[in-house]
């Protein structure tokens, strides 16, 4: 790793402080910038994951998505662990801190609306950064590609009844225009554009494209981490003025991430699947896609509404919190390794 790579944490804390303050110091400049959006897609957002994620997927060879099948073990234990234990394990959650332990230290008008926040939250799995994550602990890139697609698929079928059996809504309102935009914006279009840019570069040979990927290296942790600096600057004000609400609704998110992730982690190492397999299905069964949560919940509940600001809370934790997923990852891999099942299936794969 490189310097910056190994001290990323403490670049993405700083970043985060960065935008706190710009945020607080100059709000009608971030709320333009907010302003420029399709369908609550964020446009400026949307240019920075384009930088962070088309390094990652220019690495991808689309002939080695076949091979993905024989790890469907891995793909059984990442759409079991979004769509039948996390929604749900994340209603659990908000029932037991919002709705009770906490509900004295809330304001007492909004306490049902934050509880649905949470729960689009949960019920909308990661997209776009785990691309990032899945590179930060060696991950199987088309493995990783593939899970994205899946859930995505599923998502356009599962996010209104799952959510509709939580909130106990007859009818939910999806915001289809967001679904479908950031999918295109954030997953669709940037792999066209990176798998374009890799046909070109490999007539030159494959040492070109190894060039041309370390050189882009550093412009993906650069967007990343301007990413950071909008994003928390976007919710500047808010930060400032509900610092104890903030921080409640982050405790049963943060508890969420560390189950689902090591749920995820386990089940895949009783699987027997690799470690590079079983950290992109840690990682997007531990993060969320926040945009559309944003979307949903102020389509269902307004802008103002405690289900926004619940689901604007996992934006401002996903990125530190997800860094710790990735270091408890890459620390335990010897662990992961000395698993029975990995070492046997690791041995019937040799012969």
């Amino acid at each position: 790793m490189s310097v910056f790579e190994k001290y990323l944490t403490v670049w993405v804390l700083l970043c985060i402080v960065v935008g706190v303050a710009l945020g607080h110091a100059f709000p009608p400049a971030f709320r333009g910038i907010a302003g420029l959006e399709i369908a609550h897609v964020n446009l400026p957002v949307a240019g920075l994951i384009w930088l962070m994620i088309i390094p990652m997927l220019a690495r991808i060879d689309f002939r080695a998505l076949g091979a993905v099948a024989r790890h469907w073990r891995g793909v059984a234990v990442t759409v079991g662990v979004n769509w039948l234990v996390k929604p749900f394990s994340m209603a659990l959650l908000a029932w037991l801190f919002i709705g009770t332990l906490f509900r004295p230290l809330l304001p007492p008008g909004q306490v049902e609306s934050y509880i649905a926040g949470l729960i689009l939250l949960a019920a909308a799995p990661c997209t776009a950064m785990v691309f990032v994550w899945s590179q930060l602990t060696e991950g199987d890139p088309p493995f990783t590609l593939s899970q994205v697609a899946l859930n995505d698929a599923i998502m356009l079928v599962a996010f209104a009844p799952v959510v509709a059996l939580l909130l106990g809504l007859s009818a939910i309102s999806v915001p289809w225009e967001t679904l479908l935009a950031s999918v295109g914006l954030y997953i669709i279009v940037p792999l066209i554009l990176a798998q374009v840019l890799r046909s070109a570069v490999l007539r030159r040979g494959p040492e070109a494209l190894a060039a041309l990927l370390k050189a882009l290296s550093p412009v993906s942790w650069l967007a990343l981490l301007a990413t950071l600096i909008l994003l928390f600057g976007f919710q500047g004000e808010q930060i400032v003025r509900q610092p104890l609400v903030i921080a409640l609704l982050a405790v049963p998110i943060l508890i969420q991430v560390y189950f689902n992730a090591g749920l995820a982690y386990v089940l895949n190492r009783m699987a027997g699947e690799a470690h590079r397999v079983a950290a992109p299905s840690a990682l997007i069964g531990a993060s969320n896609f926040f945009e559309l949560a944003v979307a949903a919940a102020i389509s269902l509940f307004g802008l103002t509404s405690g289900a926004a600001l619940a689901t604007v809370v996992g934006v401002l934790i996903e990125v530190p919190v997800m860094l710790t997923v990735v270091a408890i990852v890459n620390r335990t891999r010897g662990w992961y390794d000395r698993g029975p099942a990995v070492r046997r299936l690791n041995n019937q794969r040799r012969a």
